[in-house]
């Protein structure tokens, strides 16, 4: 598929999404908050001077499935602040509260099957940056920071209390949202805000702003009055301590250690932080979960330390997501290219909004990949509003964490969004620009894009996207697992709603992506027809599909030990069948089968993540993947099997074990932690971690490294 292809498919998405168009959507709702004269007690019972003189609403409606429906229960929420927090607390009627879906406890955990109260705060009231808090009836709390308009990062943690409790009439919560764990603009008085109610034995979701069967950034109701709000210093200050062994048991050293570490978090201005990190420690960062690769290319691995998610929204760029051509991944520091940790001395960063520009700056210094010295990385960005709700950016990276080549980066990248296409809908569209100067490389160094979506939640739906990168385009800083390459992508479906009480939504939907080389060989091609996707009121899925690939290259790759594929051109098809069940279940999974051809062979494909929730303090998670592979080269078969057993004695103490094996490397690990959180900002956790290896693949596996690792931290906020 070249550009001209990509050109039509545009225009088709073009005119299917005009042949929608609908009214503008309704006017904007208003809740103006009061002044809370003392601060309630957070113990789940609204029974606090301040709820009966908040300010409330009680329209919200039907989100999915049924959009502006009136919901069977009522719901009510109210608003209140003072100089230091914004208050917030919800009563959910429910005429079954033995139905009331309560299953996590854990501070780590998360379920979308859950009955639960979530906020959207949009500050800045522009619809690109914001938060979620949600909060569950057990009182269990999670937050999210977006990175654009609609899609959050979960890891992200920011300091907060909540309560929930049921009772005969449903259940209650309440939140306090400090002023400080914010960034904002102290002259605004009025911020964009939404609310969402989960009701998880029906698989439903209540709102009170919605469009296209969403709730994001761009719509949102408006809470006034909130003049006077207090930053105070501005500062949280984090000293921690890290003690514990680490042992090589094929060498039989050890190495015991005691390490301080610090983080300061200074809000320079209420809506610009900067972060200072010193020795940090990521002891309490759970492992990846490792991947089975039958690909020629790396693959993606997302971030989870806490240092890099503060504020990640702004380092976004092009909207390029888990895909090569990314100019700044935040893994590619700290870590090399096995995933083994490298020593992070510092970092510095500062991020935030002034009026309608964004700005985000990082700089690190860490042990270099190869080499004795140290490597200095850098990267900067900055985004400015333009149009209603579209952005224009730059980013600049320097450094290189792997080599002593030195490489820097600069990308321009335009973002257009228009929520109010017609009928709820919406149209986006990005362009961006990237050019690589690696040290004794010239030429081909270039990465451009465009692309255009038209996300619609019922009838046609679709996008359309072109990337080049070019033979020596290198972001050393970024992820690229693939260059050389002109890749055109293309999706299109439609999804009905038919009327009924038992089937939710049925899509059809095919996806094609071409990726041709540009003086090189290697191709690939592969198109997805989805046949159908069908989901029910209990939100469980069946998705039949078939793909069709073809990959043509030269050199010869080591799919497996010992088993190589020649270069060649290979055509080959199979088919996969998805069963996805809703996770308000007791037992709920995600499993797939896929069979059919594989390269010049046959390949069978199983992999499943199930849940088993028999409680609030008990989750079991077995996944696995399983690949029967018969080349003419040669047969092998892959096992990749993980185990999350996690225990919530209270929302204080919980004990997270994650236990994974793979017979490609003959390992099993095991990471283990108990944590310990009494209250946002304050934190222990005791962390133990081994790795053993069946040396004779004989059943007797032999422990490899091991290491224990207490780590206490106290957040001082001032």
């Amino acid at each position: 598929m070249k550009t001209g292809a990509v050109t039509a498919a545009i225009m088709c998405l073009a005119a299917a999404a005009a042949a929608t168009a609908a009214a503008d959507a309704p006017g904007r709702k208003v809740v103006a908050a009061r002044r809370a004269a003392t601060p309630p007690v957070l113990d789940g019972r609204l029974d606090d001077a301040v709820w009966r003189e908040a300010a409330f609403v009680e329209d919200l409606h039907i989100v999915v499935s049924n959009e502006f429906g009136t919901p069977g229960e009522r719901s009510r929420v109210y608003v209140a602040f003072d100089d230091d927090n914004l208050y917030f607390a919800a009563r959910f009627f429910d005429s079954q509260p033995d139905r009331i879906v309560a299953k996590v406890l854990s501070r780590r955990d998360y379920s979308f099957g859950e009955d639960s109260f979530s906020i959207i705060l949009d500050p800045f009231d522009q619809g690109r940056a914001g938060y979620m808090f949600d909060v569950n009836s057990n009182g269990m709390r999670s937050e999210a920071i977006y990175i654009d308009e609609e899609r959050q990062n979960w890891d992200w943690e920011g300091l907060w209390d909540a309560a929930g409790r049921i009772d005969d009439e449903g259940w209650a919560a309440e939140a306090a949202i400090p002023i400080k764990t914010l960034s904002f603009d102290p002259a605004r008085d009025a911020w964009g805000v939404n609310f969402t109610r989960w009701k998880g034995a029906d698989s439903e979701q209540f709102g009170w702003v919605s469009y296209n069967r969403k709730q994001d950034l761009v719509r949102t109701g408006l809470v006034t009055g909130l003049a006077g709000l207090q930053q105070g210093r501005g500062l949280d200050v984090v000293p921690g301590l890290r003690a514990g062994s680490t042992r090589d048991h094929v060498t039989d050293e050890t190495d015991d250690f005691l390490e301080p570490s610090l983080d300061v978090f200074w809000k320079v201005t209420p809506s610009m932080t900067a972060a200072l990190t010193l020795n940090p420690d990521f002891s309490g960062t759970t492992v990846d979960t490792r991947q089975v690769n039958l690909t020629r290319f790396d693959l993606f691995f997302p971030e989870q330390r806490a240092f890099f998610l503060q504020d990640s929204d702004i380092f976004q760029f092009g909207r390029l997501e888990e895909e090569s051509g990314l100019p700044f991944f935040s893994r590619r520091i700290g870590l090399d290219d096995e995933g083994e940790t490298l020593t992070l001395d510092a970092g510095l960063k500062l991020t935030g909004r002034a009026g309608p520009v964004s700005v985000g700056v990082l700089g690190v210094r860490q042990d270099a990949a190869v080499g004795p010295d140290s490597a200095e990385l850098f990267v900067g960005r900055v985004a400015v509003n333009v149009l209603e709700e579209s952005s224009l950016g730059v980013i600049v990276t320097s450094g290189n964490p792997d080599t002593a080549v030195d490489n820097s980066l600069v990308g321009v990248d335009f973002r257009y969004l228009n929520t109010r296409f017609g009928g709820g809908r919406s149209l986006e569209a990005t362009a961006w620009y990237q050019q690589t100067d690696t040290e004794g490389v010239s030429g081909d160094d270039a990465g451009y894009g465009i692309g255009f979506g038209v996300p619609n939640s019922e009838g046609w739906n679709g996008k359309a996207a072109l990337k080049v990168l070019g033979r020596n385009f290198f972001p050393a800083l970024g992820f690229a697992s693939r260059t050389d390459i002109e890749a055109t992508s293309a999706e299109l479906g439609y999804t009905w709603r038919p009327d009924g009480h038992w089937i939710r939504s049925i899509k059809t939907e095919v996806e094609a992506e071409f990726i041709e080389p540009i003086d090189g060989d290697d191709r690939s091609r592969q198109v997805n027809l989805k046949f159908f996707g069908a989901a029910n009121q209990s939100s469980d899925h069946l998705v039949l599909m078939h793909l069709f690939q073809e990959e043509e290259f030269v050199e010869p790759f080591e799919i497996s030990d010992g088993i190589v594929i020649p270069g060649g051109d290979y055509r080959f098809d199979y088919t996969c069948i998805t069963l996805k069940t809703g996770e308000q279940r007791v037992l709920s999974t995600e499993s797939s089968v896929c069979g059919g051809g594989f390269y010049d062979g046959d390949i069978f494909l199983f992999e499943t993540r199930t849940t088993w929730r028999p409680s609030k303090h008990l989750k079991v998670v077995l996944g696995g993947a399983y690949n029967d592979v018969d080349l003419p080269q040669g047969d092998f078969i892959t096992r990749l099997a993980t185990l999350n057993l996690d225990v919530a004695f209270s929302t204080a103490w919980s004990w997270e074990n994650f236990i994974q094996y793979d017979n490609v490397t003959d390992t099993v690990g095991l990471n283990s932690i108990l944590r310990w959180v009494p209250r946002a900002g304050q934190e222990g956790v005791l962390a133990f971690n081994t790795l053993r290896e069946d040396f004779d693949r004989d059943g007797s596996f032999r422990p490899l490294v091991s290491d224990l690792t207490v780590k206490l931290s106290y957040t001082f906020r001032y």
